[in-house]
């Protein structure tokens, strides 16, 4: 992979796993948990699997960015997004338990 793919995979992949994974627990929340909306449910069911592949991909670009040789500051960027998403799912899945407990 050379030093311009590095970069675009970091470029597209950032974005694309970040975005997703900071909209997700809004969009349960407030389609799923306490719709406020009308199709609520109907928007939910075409959001949310947008949202899985979105970062899917995403995740994809960025492992690929994070392990390719020689080591430098790409792959230490992206091995940062990685973590931001890991601590992005984490207090997500800690919220959602959360609300699990208390319905």
């Amino acid at each position: 992979m050379t030093w311009k793919e590095r970069e675009r995979a970091f470029y597209i992949g950032a974005p694309l796993a970040v975005v997703p994974a900071l909209s997700f627990l809004p969009a349960v929340m407030f389609l799923l948990v306490v719709p406020r909306i009308a199709h609520a449910q109907l928007i939910a069911f075409v959001l949310l699997p947008v949202l899985g592949v979105a970062g899917g991909l995403g995740l994809w670009k960025l492992a690929l960015g994070a392990v390719q040789r020689p080591f430098g500051i790409l792959n230490a960027l992206s091995f940062a997004a990685i973590f931001v998403i890991l601590v992005i799912a984490g207090y997500t899945g800690l919220f959602l338990a959360l609300i699990t407990v208390k319905f």
